[in-house]
């Protein structure tokens, strides 16, 4: 007896059906602890363990988040992480733009090697380099300081990659038009290839953004005072002696701080969308 077909056009459906639950399910993974986060951060402590959890706080206290300022210099942190992440940011997309644009369009000896040694410090984990790192520091008294976390993280290779791949993309004529007008490589990629290379430069900076501006663990070795602190060190200070903090008021912390990366994301989604799937065609 011959089993019925499904058609093809059934099939497709039933598989884009099981795509989009999977998709929610993986995207209910990732929203419900932040959910979780935010109803925590508006409710006293003693209704922050029960069982089962109440999601939507029927009397939201806000003064949680008030007591933030109160118990540590909140504002403080925050400049600090604006200026060290921003500063991250911004030295990233010239160094990383400039090395892919050079690696991928123009011609020297030893690009692939050079390249493939860029490449290959991705493998390296920062735990491993972190002694050396803070030993060049503090011979350019830089101990405690703001710059500290800034200048060794002015490269990266993996901004230098992202570039390299959307630049390859990009027709060499016009690189050899302008030569031929007498533009020199630099002018050629300032002029020509940087405009255009928006997308994978937005990218690039709301992943740097979001990675350096949650950043704990180099704060944490780096610096010592806590007028310098950013905020992911910072908010530790929430939790008390001994763990002893109120966990609403440290989840009130965190939320505040999770508010300029959604933001920076929301304000760079299409760009950044468009970057991510730039170099999956060449």
């Amino acid at each position: 007896m011959q089993k019925a077909r499904i058609p093809h056009a059934g099939r497709r459906k039933v598989y884009r059906g099981f795509g989009l639950v999977l998709l929610i399910v993986i995207a209910a993974v990732f929203v419900l602890p932040i959910l979780w986060t935010i109803s925590t951060s508006l409710r006293t402590p003693a209704q922050s363990f029960d069982n089962p959890p109440q999601w939507i706080p029927l009397n939201p206290v806000w003064s949680n988040y008030s007591a933030v300022f109160q118990q540590v210099p909140l504002a403080t942190f925050f400049l600090n992480s604006v200026f060290v992440t921003g500063a991250i940011v911004i030295l990233q997309l010239i160094t990383s733009t400039m090395s892919g644009y050079a690696f991928a369009l123009v011609r020297f000896r030893g690009k692939g090697a050079v390249f493939a040694m860029v490449l290959a410090t991705m493998m390296v984990p920062a735990q491993t380099t972190i002694i050396p790192i803070f030993i060049l520091i503090r011979y350019l008294g830089l101990s405690d300081n703001l710059w500290s976390l800034v200048i060794p993280a002015v490269g990266g290779a993996f901004g230098t990659f992202l570039m390299r791949q959307y630049f390859l993309q990009m027709p060499s004529e016009l690189a050899e038009a302008a030569r031929v007008d007498g533009a020199s490589n630099f002018q050629i990629f300032a002029r020509i290839y940087a405009p255009i290379a928006l997308p994978p430069m937005a990218t690039l900076a709301v992943l740097n953004f979001s990675a350096y501006w949650n950043e704990f663990f180099r704060p944490l070795i780096f610096l010592q005072s806590t007028n310098n602190f950013t905020l992911p060190v910072g908010l530790v200070s929430l939790q008390g002696n001994f763990g002893t903090g109120s966990v609403s008021i440290v989840l009130a912390g965190v939320v505040i701080a999770l508010i300029p990366s959604i933001a920076i994301f929301l304000l760079a989604q299409r760009y950044f969308v468009e970057g991510i799937t730039a170099g999956s065609f060449r």
